[in-house]
């Protein structure tokens, strides 16, 4: 069962200079949230355990799920994640902002490529291929598990390189191995929206085409 892989997680302390990080940014806190008690340790991932969709970001936000306690949670990025999961029926509510939130997930799995937020939101090529042990436990753990949605480069190369696949990544690129399906979308962040790098109507085709691609898989 990939609950299993909770507590495992939780105790990690191989990236000492992530675990510095997570505990002071829970010492110290965003002024609009100094009255939050912050979750402050590595997060594990979050969702249906007979997932066949897996939805991999690059790490926890410092003031997201590094504070909630949950994956996708607590800021913009995982707001997206959320509502278009409800759009297309996979989420039982489009939002989530704290890890009491009854929100039920229907064959989706969240997680991230690093475990805890990382400074500047940029983890190491080592803190990077530390965590891979639990990605790949995880990729693992879902047994019904049939496509892979990667947010950004990171969380693309860190997937491929579990799954032994030699993809360069793009925006909605598909790759294949061993009957599963992994789709590269860019990062849901602010910034690629922001820029206009990702919109609303480019980001939700993401998922209508995974639906697609899943159902014609299965049909």
């Amino acid at each position: 069962m990939i609950r299993d892989l909770d507590e495992e997680i939780l105790t990690c302390n191989r990236c000492s200079r992530l675990i510095d990080y997570i505990r002071k940014v829970a010492i110290e806190r965003k002024p609009k949230y100094r009255n939050y008690e912050y979750w402050g340790k590595p997060l594990p991932g979050f969702g249906d355990p007979n997932a066949w969709l897996l939805i991999v970001g690059l790490a926890p936000a410092a003031h997201g799920g590094n504070r909630t306690g949950r994956v996708f949670t607590g800021d913009m990025s995982g707001e997206r994640v959320y509502t278009a999961l409800y759009e297309i029926g996979l989420s039982s509510s489009p939002k989530s902002e704290s890890k009491y939130d009854p929100v039920e997930l229907k064959g989706v799995y969240l997680t991230n490529a690093v475990k805890c937020a990382p400074p500047k939101n940029k983890p190491n090529e080592k803190e990077i291929e530390s965590c891979s042990y639990f990605l790949k436990k995880e990729i693992q753990s879902l047994p019904r598990l049939k496509v892979i949605l990667a947010l950004g480069r990171i969380a693309f190369d860190a997937v491929t390189k579990i799954l032994g696949i030699d993809g360069k990544f793009s925006h909605m690129a598909v790759y294949s191995s061993n009957g599963l399906s992994v789709v590269a979308s860019y990062h849901p962040s602010q910034q690629n929206f922001i820029s206009g790098r990702l919109t609303w109507e480019n980001w939700i085709y993401v998922f209508y085409k995974i639906k697609t691609l899943y159902n014609s898989d299965n049909a």
